[in-house]
């Protein structure tokens, strides 16, 4: 085509739609990478673009890429499935396809999907659907086997420190199911309405309320230094079940004659409340984890002091849903320090 002839209507209306194509795969969610016959790529949209430049292991996608499209260049398709390692692990997920329908394709499209938080999800799933079946079959059967027990005994002793035992145990079958539900209905988003909630209120009520707990465990529960006039927008129900979770812990990993220290402060526009303990605390490689559903450090203690699991991960997600987030420090054999940071409320301005 000369330089100076001008492009007739046709070819105008054909550049305008491969630019809003190429524009339009710029903007899948998934890599995409085409080649023409030879290999040579002649398109890689900017998900897959971001893809390449955002992994150390950039390199060894890439060559899989192009493998997967060469293998697509002789008129078969391709699925793999490419762990890379570092820094952490990401999945890939590869599928090619020749272009074309004749004998000999005319190119090859690659689509790439970064599917590690699938993966993880699914990883979780399952973990989630194990673990809970464990944790129901254990009350479950102890109170089978309490019933078969119990059945045709007539020591009165006997029958009344059965009958203890199923009450335990129906308590602590029924805890694992309000904590269930407790934390299904947070996932899902159903908080409620939020209303400022002075943290010290929150502190003091949860204190009173172990206060027989930790007499009987022989831990000094107390409230420190606490900033006076903290708010914070909250479900109040919920955030006094999360920081009631992390006192109960507290008071469940220490030994008698411990103390178990509650208080709050604000640093700029966040408050925290924290709860520090001086127990058996948490090795550092388990308190990534420990805010997991019915992860556990110490299984056997756990299920002698009573607990479903779920606290940490309740703790975690009222955390989230507020705006905030939940941490730990500990240190083995001194105990621990968790901490709820919440945003603080915003004190609306005087009206007239």
């Amino acid at each position: 085509m000369s330089a100076n002839r001008v492009p007739e209507n046709g070819e105008k209306r054909s550049t305008h739609a491969l630019a809003l194509v190429v524009q339009a795969v710029d903007r899948a969610n998934q890599g995409i990478v085409v080649c023409d016959e030879s290999g040579t790529v002649v398109l890689r949209n900017a998900p897959a673009r971001e893809l390449m430049n955002a992994r150390d292991g950039d390199l060894l996608a890439e060559k899989a890429i192009e493998a997967a499209l060469g293998r697509a260049l002789t008129g078969s398709e391709h699925e793999e499935i490419l762990d890379l390692y570092s820094p952490t692990r990401h999945t890939l997920e590869i599928r090619a396809f020749p272009l074309g329908d004749g004998p000999a394709p005319f190119g090859a499209v690659a689509l790439v999907d970064d599917v590690s938080e699938l993966r993880r999800l699914e990883a979780v799933r399952r973990d989630f659907v194990a673990n809970l079946s464990h944790e129901l079959k254990t009350p479950l059967g102890a109170l089978s086997l309490l019933a078969e027990t119990l059945n045709g005994e007539d020591d009165p002793e006997v029958v009344g420190r059965l009958t203890s035992r199923l009450e335990t145990e129906a308590r602590r079958f029924s805890r694992i199911v309000d904590d269930l539900l407790d934390l299904s209905r947070i996932e899902a988003g159903a908080i409620g309405t939020l209303t400022p909630v002075a943290l010290s209120a929150v502190i003091a009520e949860t204190v009173e309320a172990f206060h027989d707990q930790a007499v009987t465990r022989e831990i000094r529960l107390e409230i420190a230094s606490t900033e006076a006039d903290i708010t914070v927008m909250a479900n109040r129900r919920d955030l006094t079940s999360a920081v009631a979770n992390l006192v109960d812990n507290a008071i469940k990993y220490s030994e008698p004659g411990a103390a178990v220290y509650v208080g709050a402060g604000r640093s700029g526009e966040r408050a925290r409340l924290w709860v520090r303990d001086e127990g058996i605390g948490i090795p550092r490689r388990e308190q990534e984890r420990i805010f997991e559903r019915f992860y556990r450090v110490d299984r056997a203690r756990s299920r002698w002091t009573g607990g479903t699991g779920l606290g940490l991960a309740i703790v975690r997600h009222v955390a989230a849903y507020h705006g905030g987030d939940v941490s730990v420090e500990s240190v083995e054999g001194e105990g621990s320090t968790f901490t709820l940071c919440l945003p603080v409320a915003v004190a609306e301005a005087p009206s007239g």
